[in-house]
């Protein structure tokens, strides 16, 4: 599992979003480049449909609030049956080795939005695994930002 590194991040605030508002609706793509190891996070209103190639192995993510609390929604596209069982499960492993790393770079790419609204450091992350194989289409938590913004820290020690 790979280490965020800072300078292979870019960060798109799309209209109507800034780095500290809103939370609601605030919708996150994380896309990236297998030749450059590059990873592009939008941030807008809307997903950004506009940069998802057809290997579909985008992150998608939001907030949403919950009888009053908020939590932060991953959306994962494993497969939707169009790959053999093989392919499916490799593509699966991929998502939950660089889930972490994903994660991180949510985290420090909007490190701004996160000062701003420090409570939400500490709600939960839940990832969906969309699939049509019923062994791979899961909800799983994966704890909360506080696990991920330290991993650079860390790691540097």
């Amino acid at each position: 599992m790979g280490r965020l590194n800072p300078e292979k991040l870019t960060v798109e605030f799309r209209t109507g979003v800034t780095p500290t508002e809103p939370i609601i609706p605030r919708r996150y793509t994380l896309t990236h480049s297998d030749t450059t190891g590059q990873l592009f996070l939008d941030i807008g209103r809307e997903y950004a449909f506009d940069k998802i190639t057809s290997m579909r192995d985008e992150v998608f993510a939001q907030w949403v609030e919950k009888d009053g609390k908020y939590l932060y929604t991953v959306y994962l596209y494993v497969d939707n049956g169009e790959f053999p069982p093989a392919v499916t499960a490799i593509r699966n492993q991929v998502f939950i080795r660089e889930l972490p790393l994903a994660l991180e770079a949510i985290r420090y790419g909007d490190r701004e939005f996160f000062k701003t609204h420090d409570e939400l450091n500490n709600a939960p992350i839940i990832v969906y695994f969309k699939s049509k194989n019923p062994q791979i289409k899961r909800v799983e938590k994966w704890g909360t930002f506080s696990n991920y913004e330290n991993r650079r820290k860390s790691t540097a020690l």
